[in-house]
């Protein structure tokens, strides 16, 4: 009861309110600890970089497509395919629905706004995993992530070599524990869905997910083989089905984005209280979309064969864009264009979550749509599954001192995995929350120091003085 009680109230300092801006018509805007870090280092690195997602945007799409495959290391390609897999999830689904059923349309708006902001943090990431890289004796190639570039600040700051540092240690634990318990929460849904779609029991649809799950991870450089393939069909197959959502309600589109500005800065909403909810259901599901501060996408980062860190750091930015302004808003779009969108199930309950998304994926394909909609589920939560373990090897490795122990690591992912399928996990969920937060915590707070020397690296990229 005691964990419990802990594991609450670290959610709620974390996550919660922290304090209250009241708004006239009795309103308030609620701000937690993590929006604090957050939102003001993206706004920091998006100034101090004179607004790169903008200016650099071409070079993003050219930075992506210079280089097909590393020679010791993975691709930048390969590197976007693993760090596009843990961004798109489950949240770009359920997440981004729950958003609007508690926000409104005008969610999707403050969403856009975290993705453009969001993305200078993560090109900032990035950049700094491939300046402090080092090579991966194990596997070959090269390692790296906010363990490893928080590690070697602190050894600079203190002018010697150290075995460990306490905030790279904090970060290594909170996102083995962090992904771990995601993993939990993600086998879950899928197996709950293959339940309600096609009454197979969460325990038989839990064996297989594990067992093939296994087969990849357990075998050496599987996991970006296989993410190789999985992403792009499953960003595609997604990409088809909300398109003809949209395109069979295409005469309510421009409703649709009228109703998104409206409530985003609608003076209705504002005076009737409801644009405290609308901003932060917005901002928070930009933030947990695009993941960019909690330090998971620079492990896959520093994994890549390229010589100038700059690249990399724009194709991770380039994610971030992939992950939020398409994919995120495909489903709001598709969501607000069915109609769905405040509707009731015939309990009088207003749909939301799961249950809205098989309403405006039913509503266009009948019984079909929800059967799209399951393998979508799967698809999405089985990659992230297999990308949350390559990334928590990385995190593994740091703490084991290098040392080839990553079998073990595998197997207790996978049996954390198998238990999070038939078990209910609403304080597993908090506690990944949580652990996100602790990640997030020492890794911004060393991107802030070492973000000076990115501008010198732009400059090397022969870009404009910064």
């Amino acid at each position: 009861m005691f964990i419990v009680q802990l594991i609450e109230a670290t959610y709620n300092f974390l996550w919660g309110d922290l304090f209250q801006i009241p708004l006239p018509g009795g309103g308030s805007i609620g701000i937690s600890l993590l929006i604090i870090f957050l939102v003001p280092a993206a706004v920091y690195f998006t100034i101090r970089t004179r607004f790169m997602q903008l200016r650099l945007f071409p070079d993003m799409v050219r930075a992506l497509t210079e280089q097909k495959s590393g020679e010791n290391g993975l691709s930048p390609f390969q590197t976007l395919i693993v760090s596009t897999a843990t961004r798109v999830g489950m949240g770009n689904l359920v997440g981004v629905v729950a958003a609007i059923s508690a926000g409104g349309a005008g969610a999707v708006f403050w969403m856009w706004i975290m993705a453009v902001l969001g993305s200078a943090t993560a090109f900032i990431e990035a950049t700094l995993a491939q300046l402090y890289k080092e090579k991966d004796p194990l596997y070959g190639g090269y390692r790296g992530g906010p363990a490893y570039y928080i590690h070697r600040f602190f050894e600079r700051k203190e002018g010697r070599k150290k075995r460990y540092v306490l905030p790279a240690v904090l970060f290594a634990i909170s996102g083995l524990i962090c992904w771990c318990g995601i993993s939990q929460v993600i086998s879950n849904s899928v197996s709950e869905s293959f339940n309600n779609a096609f009454n197979i029991p969460p325990l038989y649809t839990t064996i297989a997910l594990v067992i093939l799950a296994a087969v990849i991870v357990l075998r050496k450089n599987a996991t970006v083989k296989v993410l190789d393939v999985l992403v792009p069909v499953m960003a595609v197959l997604y990409f088809v089905i909300t398109l003809i959502i949209i395109g069979m309600n295409i005469t309510a589109l421009p409703g649709v984005f009228q109703r998104i500005f409206e409530e985003a800065f609608g003076i209705r909403q504002f005076a009737g209280g409801s644009f405290g909810a609308i901003l932060m259901n917005g901002v928070k599901r930009g933030l947990f979309s695009n993941e960019a501060g909690s330090g998971s996408a620079p492990c896959a980062a520093a994994a890549a064969d390229e010589k100038e860190p700059v690249k990399m750091g724009l194709i991770q930015a380039l994610g971030v864009f992939i992950d939020t302004i398409v994919i995120c808003s495909l489903t709001g779009l598709a969501i607000a264009a069915s109609g769905m969108l405040g509707q009731r199930d015939p309990r009088g309950e207003v749909l939301n979550g799961t249950a809205l998304m098989i309403a405006a994926f039913s509503d266009t394909f009948g019984r079909t749509g929800e059967w799209m909609l399951t393998i979508s589920i799967v698809l999405f939560a089985f990659a992230t599954i297999i990308a949350w373990e390559y990334q928590g090897e990385k995190a593994f490795e740091y703490l084991t001192g290098g040392c080839d122990r990553t079998q073990w690591y595998r197997l207790g992912y996978g049996l954390v995995t198998f238990l999070g399928a038939v078990c209910s996990l609403e304080a597993v969920w908090d506690f990944s929350d949580i652990c996100n937060g602790l990640m997030a915590v020492p890794n911004l707070l060393a991107v802030l120091m070492l973000s000076r020397g990115i501008c010198r690296e732009i400059r090397k990229y022969n870009f404009r003085e910064i």
